[in-house]
């Protein structure tokens, strides 16, 4: 499949789905140290070459923001405390207006454990941090990713459009998803 990015926005944090996690499984906040959990979580599902590379995009990107971090960036642990997903309740500017909204950021779920019913809670949970800061949020993703993109459109995510390559990521997405989208 062609991989196009795209990006969504969800207009209101109100109402927001609640998943809760199976059986053994817990969500826990950021913790000193836990840069590593991160960076390995985010190369074992392709975002980054190696673990040296995420843990590098980590300290440039959330190093200066470490507080920020133990309230924002959320982690599934299995039942052995082994963190096995994570995203961040991140924050940033979606077009050249500047206003700053809520931002699903770096959602990831190793991959031993992606169809294990984790998403969703990890998605609410997020959430629900963005809620308690931001009225509107969005996301960034691309066509590859289309069952994630799948359940941010079932979370009332919409697609914004940015540019004649949207309308063919959407088409495309349309026809994989086989549900109307734009």
């Amino acid at each position: 499949m062609k991989r196009l990015p795209l990006k969504m926005v969800r207009k209101d944090l109100l109402d927001i789905p609640n998943y809760p996690l199976p059986p053994g499984f817990q969500i826990r906040l950021f913790e000193k140290g836990d840069q590593h959990n991160w960076a390995r979580i985010e190369a074992s599902v392709g975002e980054f070459q190696n673990e040296k590379a995420a843990l590098e995009r980590f300290n440039k990107e959330f190093g200066p923001h470490m507080d920020e971090m133990s309230r924002r960036c959320v982690f599934i642990e299995n039942e052995k405390g082994e963190v096995v997903g994570t995203t961040t309740a991140w924050y940033g500017t979606l077009n050249n207006e500047g206003e700053v909204l809520g931002r699903i950021h770096w959602v990831g779920i190793a991959p031993n454990y992606q169809g294990k019913k984790l998403s969703k809670p990890l998605l609410s949970a997020t959430m629900s941090i963005l809620a308690d800061h931001h009225s509107t949020a969005y996301l960034t993703s691309q066509t590859t990713s289309y069952q994630a993109v799948n359940m941010y459109l079932s979370y009332g995510f919409e697609p914004f459009m940015t540019g004649p390559s949207c309308y063919e990521a959407w088409s495309l997405l349309e026809n994989i998803l086989k549900r109307k989208v734009i």
